[in-house]
């Protein structure tokens, strides 16, 4: 029986999956000022690499890729332990 036969029956599971684009801190001020439309400027830019983590836990690798009007990212390596 091979790994993917074994974890079958949790092929629906839903799963979180995250990629962190930036971090920022901010002022009790700002927050409070953030609504609908606010645009934050964010330090990182297309084709820098980024962790991708599912549950928490990180699984691979990826870079960030501008899609028409949207970001998006790019899967360059998945994180396999032996």
């Amino acid at each position: 029986m091979t790994p993917l036969d074994q974890i079958q029956p949790f092929s629906d599971l839903p799963l979180p999956v995250e990629v962190e684009l930036d971090r920022k801190s901010l002022t009790v001020r700002q927050i409070l000022e953030l609504g609908p439309g606010t645009v934050m400027r964010m330090t990182r830019s297309a084709g820098e690499n980024i962790d991708i983590r599912v549950g928490g836990v990180l699984m691979g690798f990826g870079e960030i890729v501008i899609l028409e009007d949207n970001m998006g990212v790019r899967i360059t390596d998945f994180h396999q332990e032996e």
